[in-house]
C-alpha cells in the first residue's frame, strides 16, 4: 500500500518513542498523539499516554489512571521519566524553541501561547518537536524568545540544567533531525521519501549537515491498517500534512 506524507510523518513521530519503555508520553497535537498511540499499539506497549490535562488514557481514549498535577511534580518531573512532543513556531540550530512571541520582546509583532511549560519540559525531560510546515519562518538563525531551552543555553546554565536536558529530535514534513552535529548543532537523520537536500536547504535559514541522512522509513502494512482503520479513520492527518 502506498503511504501518504502524513502517514510517513506519523510513523516518524512514533519512532521518537522507540526504546522509551514505561515512560509518560506527552504528545501535544494531532500528529504527535497519533504517533504515540501507534508506538503503543506496536513496538512500545508499556508507554503511558497522557490526555494533556489530568488523566492517563488508552489508545482508545479510555481513562486508565488519574494524573494529578501535584503527583506529576512529585514523582515524574524530578526524575525525567517523561517524553514530550511539542510544537515550535521557531527553532534554531541548537534546539532553542519559541512558542511565545514573534518580533522584539518589548513590542512583539505577534503574541503566541507564551512560554508555558516549555522551559521546565526541556530542562527536566526528553523533548522532541513536531513542525508540520518546514520553512525559513520556523527554522531560524536565532529564536525571538527562548521558550524551550536548547543545548547552548543549557550549557550556559550549568550542570544542574544539563542533568536531564535532552532535546531529542525534530520531525517536520520534510524530514527527521537531531542535535548530534558539532556543538550539538542540528543534523538531518533522514529525509522523507521524495524530499531532496535542496528542499531542506531552501526551507532552513542555517546550514544543516545532511551528509549521513537516510530515507525515512515507510509504514508497514499493519501500521497503515492501524492508522487508517483504528486511529484516524477520518484521515484528519492529511489535513495537517497535505500530500
Amino acid at each position: 500500500m502506498s503511504a501518504t506524507r502524513a502517514e510517513i510523518v506519523v510513523v516518524a513521530v512514533a519512532e521518537l518513542f522507540r526504546g522509551d519503555g514505561e515512560i509518560l508520553a506527552s504528545p501535544m497535537g494531532l500528529v504527535p498523539q497519533l504517533g504515540a498511540k501507534l508506538a503503543r499499539l506496536t513496538f512500545e506497549p508499556d508507554l503511558l499516554l497522557s490526555d494533556g490535562e489530568a488523566y492517563l488514557v488508552t489508545t482508545d481514549g479510555v481513562v486508565e489512571g488519574w494524573q494529578p498535577f501535584l503527583k506529576m511534580l512529585d514523582t515524574i518531573v524530578p526524575h525525567g521519566r517523561r517524553h514530550i512532543v511539542m510544537g515550535a513556531n521557531q527553532i534554531d540550530r541548537y534546539g532553542n524553541q519559541n512558542i511565545s512571541a514573534i518580533g522584539d520582546h518589548a513590542r512583539p509583532k505577534k503574541q503566541l501561547l507564551g512560554v508555558r511549560g516549555a522551559p521546565g519540559n526541556t530542562i527536566n525531560h526528553r523533548t522532541s518537536y513536531w513542525v508540520p510546515r518546514h520553512s525559513t519562518r520556523v527554522f531560524v538563525d536565532t529564536v525571538d524568545v527562548i521558550s524551550g531551552v536548547g543545548y547552548d543555553n543549557a550549557a550556559k546554565a550549568g550542570p544542574s540544567a544539563q542533568k536531564y536536558h535532552d532535546v531529542h529530535r525534530v520531525v517536520s514534513n520534510l524530514g527527521v533531525f537531531d542535535f548530534t552535529g558539532d556543538d550539538h548543532a542540528m543534523r538531518a537523520v533522514s529525509l522523507h521519501p521524495g524530499v531532496t537536500r535542496d528542499d531542506v536547504t531552501a526551507a532552513t535559514t542555517f546550514d544543516v549537515d545532511m551528509s549521513a541522512a537516510e530515507t525515512t522509513r515507510e509504514p508497514t502494512g499493519e501500521e497503515l491498517r492501524l492508522l487508517r482503520e483504528v486511529l484516524d479513520p477520518k484521515s484528519l492527518r492529511d489535513r495537517e500534512v497535505p500530500a
